[in-house]
């Protein structure tokens, strides 16, 4: 695989503005994952409480995340669905309760495909949409015109429930940017301002261990799409696959958890390759693993 230092030309012109904050992504940024989910695959049930996501969130933003994605619905394997309004329920409030403690300058992520979902959490105070199923849902692409907010675009194919058995491609990397594609030209066309997109390759979705492989080693081919890239990888069975593969016992059976090292690995591949955006559950690793490069690059 082709190393190279981050390319601030490719994506140095989009930088995003919301109201009077601006997201330079000419500058690696570390998005700290906030589940308030009962289900999430590794840290269900631990962060549903307002008190405990706003600690959890001061222990992120302490380690270095300039970005907190919350979520109020698993989208893993099989996970069950959640209605709109139990979704509203887990996270309004903690986007009301981390603006009123964090302030205005902290960007606010929602991981949603709901568009009143994102209605109601921006009303609260949110800042991106991050939606997996990329503007798929009714009314979702009109939504995002509407806000005028930075969305990010994931690919993905079906629903958690069917993806993997979708998961077949003859060249994935060139399927993968074409269907992205796709729903950049649907957002573009009802709406969404181009300079408000941002592109996720979608890891651990719809991709078996072999695409994964593809992907992360030629992630950078993703800028020929001229737009700022999401990386998430964070404690997916692709790293406990990688895990497995070594053969070794300490690994055979380990915890979601124990792939953050290899996470943090990956992670550094995917800013070497230009990624703008990393989202991870341990920020603090990946922030170690970030500065070692910015500083070996400075």
């Amino acid at each position: 695989m082709q190393l190279h230092p981050f390319p601030k030309t490719v994506i140095e012109t989009k930088t995003t503005t919301v109201q009077s904050k601006q997201l330079d992504l000419s500058q690696p940024h570390i998005m700290g994952i906030l589940n308030v989910t009962p289900d999430s695959f590794s840290d269900g049930g631990k962060f549903n409480s307002v008190d405990n996501a706003l600690a959890h969130c001061e222990q992120m933003l302490q380690q270095g995340a300039t970005i907190i994605d919350i979520g109020g619905e698993s989208t893993r394997p099989n996970a069950s669905p959640v209605t709109e309004d139990e979704e509203c329920s887990r996270v309004v409030s903690v986007v009301e309760a981390i603006r009123q403690q964090f302030g205005e300058e902290l960007w606010l992520s929602i991981d949603t495909s709901s568009p009143k979902v994102i209605e109601q959490a921006v009303q609260a105070g949110a800042d991106i949409w991050n939606d997996v199923r990329a503007l798929t849902r009714t009314g979702a692409p009109q939504m995002a015109a509407k806000l005028d907010i930075p969305v990010v675009l994931m690919h993905m194919r079906g629903e958690p429930t069917t993806m993997n058995a979708k998961a077949s491609y003859q060249n994935v990397l060139q399927e993968v940017i074409a269907e992205l594609e796709q729903r950049i030209d649907c957002a573009v066309q009802a709406g969404v301002k181009l300079s408000n997109i941002i592109i996720d390759p979608g890891f651990g979705f719809a991709k078996n261990y072999d695409h994964h492989k593809t992907l992360l080693n030629q992630l950078s081919e993703l800028h020929q799409l001229q737009l700022p890239i999401l990386f998430g990888i964070s404690r997916k069975r692709f790293l406990g696959e990688v895990l497995n593969r070594t053969d070794l016992p300490a690994f055979s059976e380990h915890q979601a958890t124990d792939r953050d090292g290899v996470g943090m690995a990956a992670a550094l591949l995917a800013f070497q390759q230009g990624a703008s955006i990393v989202r991870t559950h341990n920020v603090g690793l990946t922030m170690q693993g970030l500065a070692l490069w910015q500083q070996l690059n400075s």
